[in-house]
């Protein structure tokens, strides 16, 4: 798909990987709706990012997002494109913590409607004004993409990533059926399952974490992934129009072990 002239909205886009896929998409001559809590930073190009802030658990804020990004392309004349899928959180919690009490509901509540409800709502929303795209030129016509955002939990989830894992695990199983279901709209859909990346978290974690990360799991290159390589990867699947339905793992063939 033609990246330059279509709007693209980035959930998450004023941070970490979603930062980085805002940034790749402006460099292709796109338009970005960045939907976030925050604002991005006043560094990108204003002309072609439209920020709405948004809780991603909560329906009318997605419900105006979308309405207003529309809204926005009809004045920019470049309609849109796809969805990408970068808000989430990450949670931790033992089955039974230490003091014998089981996982809380509420985290588990919460972690399902940031991961897993927030970009299906999002997704459901925007591709109700994605199928009315006139499609591309060419054989395939098509009309645009959606980008989830899995983990390399949804494989080989750690000690007190059950809801996580779970959610995670949810988005990579939904690639496939949703593909189908949007084919004859000539929209594709791709997930995309990042291992441990370089981030303002893992930039926190102990050193002997980090070095246990990546020497234990890690098989080449040997180091945290970059936001960037994030960024490409995503630009790769909206060019490439015969990836549809499957997961990416991108972790440098990291298989992480459980630690009990």
């Amino acid at each position: 798909m033609k990246i330059s002239g279509r709007t693209f909205i980035v959930s998450g886009g004023s941070s970490g990987l979603g930062l980085a896929t805002v940034e790749d998409l402006l460099a292709a001559d796109a338009y970005v709706s960045v939907l976030d809590r925050v604002p991005p930073p006043s560094s990108l190009a204003a002309s072609r990012t439209k920020f709405f802030e948004i809780d991603i658990t909560k329906l009318a804020d997605i419900e105006r997002a979308v309405a207003g990004t529309v809204e926005w392309t009809a004045s920019t004349s470049a309609p849109l494109g796809g969805v990408i899928n970068c808000a989430g959180v990450g949670t931790a919690a033992k089955m039974i913590d230490q003091h014998n009490e089981p996982h809380p509901l509420d985290l588990w509540d919460f972690t399902l409607a940031v991961n897993l409800t927030g970009s299906f709502n999002l997704t459901r929303l925007a591709l109700a004004h994605l199928v009315k795209i006139s499609p591309e030129e060419g054989p395939d016509g098509e009309r645009g993409v959606v980008v989830l955002v899995a983990s390399a939990a949804a494989f080989e989830g750690q000690p007190g990533q059950t809801a996580y894992a779970a959610t995670k695990g949810a988005l990579r199983s939904m690639a496939l059926p949703m593909a189908r279901d949007l084919a004859r709209h000539g929209v594709r859909v791709m997930t995309i399952a990042p291992g441990v990346f370089k981030s303002n978290m893992t930039d926190r974690m102990p050193e002997k974490t980090r070095r246990s990360l990546t020497n234990e799991g890690i098989a080449y290159p040997r180091r945290f992934g970059q936001p960037h390589e994030f960024a490409q990867t995503v630009r790769w699947i909206l060019e490439c129009p015969y990836v549809n339905g499957e997961t990416i793992r991108l972790s440098g063939a990291g298989r992480l072990p459980g630690k009990l």
